[in-house]
């Protein structure tokens, strides 16, 4: 998941928390409501200016989007990490000197984590 879809993301769940509309937001924050809807939808990365005007619209602190975005992120991370799965693998031990019709190597099982 890209940086600016996870704030994308954050704007447009802020901005219907709040019962703004989409043209409402861009009037406050002073840019065009296809550029708001580009950023909310992840798609166009906007610059810090355009970030603290958004959230100035918002009536958000930056540091509130960066908690929000560093959360959301975090999240976003942990559900794709891949599971954890046990297995069980086949041990060769080295047995005492080899006698005639004796197997050389002894096998077990042992359970790794990866």
């Amino acid at each position: 998941m890209l940086l600016r879809e996870v704030i994308g993301n954050v704007f447009r769940r802020l901005r219907r928390e709040r019962g703004i509309t989409l043209r409402e937001l861009a009037e406050r924050a002073q840019v065009s409501v296809p550029y708001l809807s580009e950023i909310e939808r992840g798609r166009k990365e906007p610059s810090s200016e355009i970030l603290a005007a958004i959230c100035r619209g918002l009536e958000l602190e930056l540091t509130d989007l960066l908690t929000e975005v560093q959360f959301d992120l975090a999240t976003a991370v942990r559900s794709t990490l891949p599971i954890r799965l046990r297995t069980t693998s086949i041990r060769v031990a080295q047995s005492a000197p080899r006698q005639v019709g004796t197997p050389t190597a002894s096998y077990s099982a042992f359970a790794l984590v990866a």
